[in-house]
């Protein structure tokens, strides 16, 4: 599986070519610097689903920043603007409302009225003492305490069933639903309905379950709990839903009660009591006397509780808001006493006086806000004129109150003045009208608005819709609704006005006709992240959360109000806003108020048909009018914005300029609707694992499976409208787009924004297959499945989020193992592969590709052919097309897949074709055969190209184990058999045929390394592979047994002179070899250089033959120096190991033998061996050479106390050298070397020896005896010292002895004495001269002889 191309095939000059990935790809391959010597910068090319997994982030990253309500109430407020963050002070008051009536930008909508049972009346009419009514949201039921009765109904069906409550003795003055402590009943009952009379408060349990329509049915149980508040008057209940404590109030005091309750009595305590939280002692037994003037007792009216704080809010009869901290340990402390008179001057520091906020006016209501929406405010009190008075408490200066701390002051933050206006004005307005009034076109923020000068009762709730009941003047006894709600999409815009937003919001008068009993949300409470910053964005979670909807009792019924998103007043203005020729002027407004980009993004919900209105007959309908959705087609398609590209402000034009390209608002509205879409999901865990009560194991989604279907669905609305619209939105329509571009710079944009939106429908295609896969994942038993995981991908899964699985590479693995391990299952519980492969492929084909369908559909065969028998022909038939399956597909095979069908093939003894899909694999998997030109170049270290060679070898690693397993099965089976081939000897000789054939070069060098590796040298030996020649090459330029084996495979197939040159190579190489070695390596290299055989170039030849022989001299002349030194006292012992590692290697040149070694330690014998190799001929040298050699010998005998005589050893070093040199004549100069020895016999050895061992050295190297009687002739005529006088006989007994063995050797077979007569006449002539010399009596009588003998001869 491959992403989609990320530029369109088609190919146009300049169009969609300018992105990174070519230049990184080249880049990285050529992987040097230039020639100017700067290096490039190289720009990895980011995945289509990675660029759009940025830009979703980043507006999940926006929508989080949405400002806290602190922001924009406080006295110090945040002006955002899009690069820099400005401070500017804000007066703590503003009036800023924008009321509409119920038209197109109304914030909230009236659904349906549901009536007030009949039946009820009729209780109703029954009453004698009092009647109070209430809801019950939570459950959608509404009650009725009639006297001491209580009725619950289901105010959502049409016809409901009654649940009464009718155990109570007395009148019932109070009635609160609160959440039960826990531990303290049994799990179904869910919530307990506190019941407060004239003498008793009493606990009711309450179960529910959601009944067949879809509503909520409630069952009432007694629990004999109750308490004793005789006197109290309770008319005041509140409850903690995080602690399940109970506190009420009455009319007598403004005590503080908590109705305690366990589940037993207890040695001290009751299972229900009473405690008086504000006043002690005696003074709770008696009543509160006063004489005199009547006092009318201050008491509570209202209490509010805030768990995020552990706070309780009451407020008195006279304005006095008191705050109690709730401790942990059950106590309940007065922290703050805020009376009306504080307040009032706290708001004086903010605004002058106004007769909205006088000691006359009274809070009517308090509502809380958690520290989850407000890090600061704490309190919102309403007042009787219509005001909002934002309060903050604080522990300390400039600090909030924790859970833990409680707080010592409060403070007033804000005050939100009532609308301009008159009510029943508006009021009167028609129901139609789309006019939006606004009140807040002046900057000055009006103070005196006696809008909500009535005002009865008020309540707020998060994230800050807030409702006000106003006393209706023209209709006495019913109220008119004020309802606001903040605008969100204003506040969440960066502002770059001067006059900063001071808490604008949208609001609607509404006509109830009658009293207002009670107010209470139906839908959960609001929370669109769980801190303050991002708290209220609505926009954010539009799609993803319920729409808050709230139910206001009267006594006539249950209205039902609906919050209008922003998606569903732009769908509305549209539809009223004059159609296509006022879209102009309504898009105009929204991109004023809310910005291009989110405009964008609410045209695309509009069109996708994520807008809702109430019809006619109160149902709540998705907007498909076609009018309205072409509008929101046109607004997307035409006010989407451009891309832009800031040409001038480049600096780096080493990255490519369609990274400098900013996205078009389109593209950002797009990337904020994706984001809306996905929010649950995002960041949310595919499975969550628990174990259950009994131990077992299960998996669960975080998110419903119908919430996924919903946004799937979501999800595929919008693709087909991106789909149908390509050709017509800007970035999407395609290279033909570039027809209408008029210079470089709007090419660029184009190609930045068809990047930028191509990346984001790639996503919307992922996650629509990533969901689908997920269903598929829970249809398909994920607990077998993800049991079946190795450890690894199953902690991966843990941990994989919906982002993760569907734009990440670790995702996409993790999809892969799991559809394996889904496919697995289905096998080995005897299922039809191909039927659910089959339906992966077509419910999410990025996860289960077409490629993977068939390697199911060759698994299916293989599993077919091993139930058929691995000797059958239908195995063999169901092997060969899983053979031709897994061919079509090999480069998609994973490795577990490729291990697990070459283990069947071998089980099978289908080795033929193991071999070959392994091969298929290695060869898709480098298509581009990286690995080899890496191994021709050495293997360099750190080489990207290395990675394509291990992808590669783990397909090879298959095949060694194949050939393993064959060599093992010829122990079962062997080859032959009656002399004829075995079907298994068959099969492995067809596997043997596939190796030996195969024209993988990198298979065959990567199998030549495993025979090396294994000792299989030999079997390499007799591989018939012209990749054998070229692996040995390549690898005996670093290894010496490799280079033995390729000059061994030469001498096997008779190419001497190739294995010469390896030897040559290998003598001359720097590998770690003994000297010996190189000599034995140029001795075989001489000898299979002169072996001749048709073909050999003979001047190759003798060139290879003189290069040996000149190197296996010098190596000859090291290996003596070697010896010699060896044992040579004269070294240290220290010393000696060095010089030994130094020369005992590497052919060292004779420059360095001579001048280092040989002439410093004198050896002279081993310099006149230099001087030959080196062909050095300066005669001096040479002479001095040899003088040096016979002194040494001469002294070197001296110094021994036992052995030869000096004589001998000189004569035995002259003979030794002579022997070596072969009578070179300029190396062994036998007319220097004579005259020398006899000076050195005459000087130093004196009737030393016998009288001929000078000559008789000559004779022995048979050095020809006419140039000792030449030499000996010239020295006899000379007359050279010492040779002079009578010293001249000695020189004439060598001419005799010479002469005489000369005429013996000549005489030798027939030949001619003295080779010639020219010659005997020369030494009979010579004779007769040399008696006249003085010789002693026998030399005379032998001369006389022989030359009687020499005349005899000549006649």
């Amino acid at each position: 599986m491959s992403y989609m191309p990320q530029t369109p095939q088609k190919a146009l000059p300049g169009a969609y070519v300018q992105t990174p990935a070519h230049q990184s790809q080249a880049l990285s391959q050529q992987g040097q610097v230039s020639q100017a010597g700067a290096q490039k910068t190289i720009v990895e090319e980011i995945p289509p689903t990675a660029r759009a997994a940025k830009a979703v982030n980043e507006a999940f990253w926006e929508e989080s920043r949405y400002p806290e309500l602190d922001s924009y109430i406080g006295r110090e407020s945040r002006v955002r603007s899009v690069k820099v963050v400005l401070m500017a002070v804000v007066e703590g008051i503003s009036s800023e409302y924008e009321v509409s009536t119920q038209s197109g930008w109304a914030p909230f909508q009236k659904t349906k009225t549901y009536p007030i049972p009949d039946r009820i009346f009729e209780q109703y009419n029954r009453a004698q003492v009092s009647t109070i009514m209430g809801l019950f949201t939570d459950f959608n039921h509404a009650w009725v305490a009639i006297d001491n009765a209580l009725y619950l109904w289901d105010y959502t069906h049409p016809n409901p069933d009654l649940v009464s409550f009718e155990d109570a003795s007395h009148t019932i003055t109070a009635v609160r639903l609160v959440i039960p402590r826990a531990g303290v009943f049994v799990p179904s009952i869910v919530r307990l309905l506190v019941v407060a009379t004239t003498a008793d408060i009493i606990l009711v349990g309450m179960s529910a379950q959601t009944a067949s329509h879809g509503g909520k049915t409630v069952a009432l149980y007694s629990l004999k709990m109750s308490a004793p508040i005789k006197g109290l008057d309770v008319d005041v209940i509140e409850g903690s839903d995080a602690s399940g404590r109970i506190f009420f109030s009455g009319r007598c005091s403004d005590d503080v009660y908590e109705f305690t309750y366990q589940q037993e009595e207890k040695w001290f305590t009751n299972r229900c009591a009473k405690i008086n939280h504000t006043t002690r002692g005696y003074s709770t037994l008696t009543p509160s006397l006063f004489f005199g003037q009547k006092v009318q007792q201050e008491h509570v009216v209202q209490m509010v509780i805030d768990d995020s704080r552990r706070l309780l809010y009451t407020l008195s009869s006279k304005s006095t808001i008191r705050t109690f901290f709730m401790r942990s340990n059950g106590t309940v402390d007065l922290v703050i006493n805020k009376p009306l008179g504080q307040i009032l001057s706290n708001v004086g520091h903010m605004t002058s006086q106004t007769e909205l906020l006088t000691p006359a006016m009274k809070i009517v209501s308090i509502s809380a806000i958690t520290a989850k929406e407000a890090s600061k405010t704490n309190l919102v009190a309403s007042t009787s004129s219509g005001c909002r008075i934002f309060m903050s408490a604080t522990s300390a200066y400039g600090s909030s109150p924790s859970s833990s701390t409680a707080p010592t002051s409060m403070q007033v933050q804000h005050v939100k003045f009532p609308p301009t206006g008159n009510p029943a004005a508006v009021q009167n307005q028609s129901s139609q009208s789309s006019q939006l009034i606004q009140y807040s076109t002046t900057p000055s923020v009006n103070t005196s608005s006696r809008a909500l000068s009535e005002t009865r009762s008020a309540v707020r709730y998060a994230p800050g819709y807030f409702l006000t009941f106003v006393v209706g003047e023209q209709q006495p006894g019913t109220d008119l609704l004020f309802v606001s709600g903040p605008d969100s999409a204003r506040i969440a815009q960066p502002q770059i006005q001067q006059t900063p937003v001071k808490y604008p919001e949208l609001a609607l008068w509404i006509s109830l006709g009658s009293r207002a009993e009670d107010v209470g949300l139906a839908t959960g409470e609001f929370s669109a992240t769980s801190s303050p910053v991002g708290f209220g964005n609505e926009l954010a979670v539009q799609f993803d959360c319920p729409t808050p909807e709230i139910a206001v009792l009267t006594n006539t019924g249950v209205h039902m109000l609906r919050r209008r998103r922003l998606v569903d007043i732009f769908a509305a203005a549209l539809r009223l806003g004059g159609g296509a020729e006022g879209l102009e002027g309504e898009v105009n407004k929204f991109v004023r108020r809310y910005g291009r980009g989110e405009v964008a993004s609410t045209a695309l919900a509009v069109a996708c048909g994520q807008a809702f209105d109430v019809t006619p007959d109160s149902r709540l309908a998705r907007i498909s009018d076609p009018e309205v959705l072409e509008l929101a087609r046109k607004c997307f398609i035409e006010y989407g914005g451009k891309p832009e590209y800031p040409e001038n402000s480049i600096h780096d034009r080493t990255i490519p300029a369609i990274d400098f390209v900013r996205p078009s608002p389109r593209h950002s509205g797009m990337a904020r609707y994706i984001s809306r879409l996905l929010r649950s999901i995002w960041k949310a865990p595919i499975v969550i694992e628990r174990q259950n009560p009994t131990g077992g194991f299960t998996v669960s989604s975080v998110v419903g499976l119908g919430k996924l279907q919903d946004i799937s669905q979501d999800l595929i609305k919008l693709r087909e409208f991106l789909t149908a619209n390509k050709s017509f939105i800007e970035g999407l329509a395609g290279p033909e787009a570039l027809g209408n571009v008029h210079s470089k710079r709007e090419e660029v944009s184009l190609q930045g924004e068809h990047r930028a939106l191509h990346a984001l429908a790639v996503l919307i295609d992922r996650f629509i297959e990533g969901i689908s896969f997920v269903l598929v994942l829970y249809d398909e038993k994920i607990e077998e499945t993800i049991l079946s995981l190795a450890n690894e991908p199953r902690q991966q899964l843990r941990t994989l989020s919906y982002e993760g699985l569907c734009t990440t590479e670790v995702g996409k693995l993790l999809a892969k193992d799991l559809v394996k391990a889904i496919v697995n299952r289905n096998i080995v519980s005897g299922s039809n592969v191909e039927t659910v492969a089959e339906a992966l492929r077509r419910r999410c084909g990025s996860f289960c590709s077409a490629d993977d369908v068939v390697i199911f559909k060759a698994q299916e065969f293989v599993k077919r052919g091993a139930e058929a028998g691995a000797d059958s022909d239908v195995c063999r038939d169901y092997l060969n097309e899983s053979l031709r399956l897994f061919k079509q597909v090999a480069g998609s095979l994973s490795m577990e897949q490729l291990q697990w069908t070459i283990g069947q093939y071998v089980a099978l003894q289908f080795y033929a074709a193991s071999i070959q899909l392994c091969l298929d694999k290695a060869n898709d998997s480098d298509r581009g055969n990286r690995a080899l030109t890496w191994i021709q170049e050495g293997r360099p270290q750190g080489d990207k190209r290395s990675e394509a060679f291990q992808g590669r070898k783990k397909c090879y690693d298959l095949v060694h184990q194949v050939i393993l397993s064959i060599e093992g099965s010829r122990t079962e089976s062997p080859d032959m058999a009656d002399g004829h081939l075995t079907l298994s000897g068959k099969r492995r000789e067809e596997a043997a045929d596939e190796i030996d054939t195969a024209d993988d070069e990198v298979f065959q060098t990567d199998l030549y390394d495993w025979y090396l590796q294994s000792n299989r040298a030999d079997q390499l030996l007799e591989v018939e592979s012209p990749y054998v020649i070229t692996y040995l090459q390549r690898r005996s330029s670093d290894n010496v047994a490799h280079a033995d084996l390729l000059w061994r495979y030469y001498v096997q197939k008779e190419r001497y002179q190739d294995a010469a040159v390896v030897q040559l190579a290998l003598a001359k190489s720097r590998f770690a070899l003994s000297l010996d070695k190189r000599i034995e390596y140029l001795g075989n290299a001489r000898t299979n250089a002169s072996t001749t055989r048709p073909g050999i170039v003979r001047s190759s030849r003798n060139e290879i033959l003189r290069e040996v022989s000149d190197l296996l001299e010098v190596a000859n002349i090291q290996s003596d120096l070697v010896q010699r030194l060896r044992s040579d006292d004269r070294i240290t012992a220290e010393r000696r190991p060095e010089v030994m590692e130094e020369l005992d290697g590497a052919i060292l040149p004779l420059s360095v033998l001579f001048n280092t070694y040989c002439e410093p330690a004198f050896y002279f014998d081993l310099c006149i061996l230099i001087y030959e190799a080196a062909d050095h001929r300066v005669g001096s040298d040479i002479k001095a050479t040899w003088q040096n050699l016979l002194e040494r010998a001469h002294t070197t005998a001296e110094e021994m106390d036992q052995g030869p005589a000096p004589y001998e050893m000189v004569a035995e070093s002259v003979r030794s050298l002579g022997n070596k040199l072969g009578l070179s004549e300029t190396m062994f100069p036998v007319t220097e070397l004579l005259p020398m020895l006899k000076r050195y016999a005459h000087n130093f050895q004196h009737e030393s020896g016998p009288e001929t061992w000078v000559l008789d050295i000559f004779i022995d190297l048979q050095v020809p005896f006419e140039t000792l009687y030449g030499t000996l002739e010239n020295m006899f005529y000379n007359d050279e010292a010492p040779f002079q006088g009578r010293q001249r006989r000695l020189v004439a007994n060598d001419i005799v002895y010479i002469a005489k063995m000369w005429l013996q050797d000549s005489m030798r077979g027939s030949g001619s004495p003295f080779g010639g007569e020219d010659n005997a006449i020369a030494v009979s002539q010579m004779l007769h001269i040399v008696m006249q010399s003085g010789l002693d009596e026998r030399r005379l009588e032998e001369c006389q002889n022989l030359r009687m003998r020499i005349e005899n001869l000549l006649r």
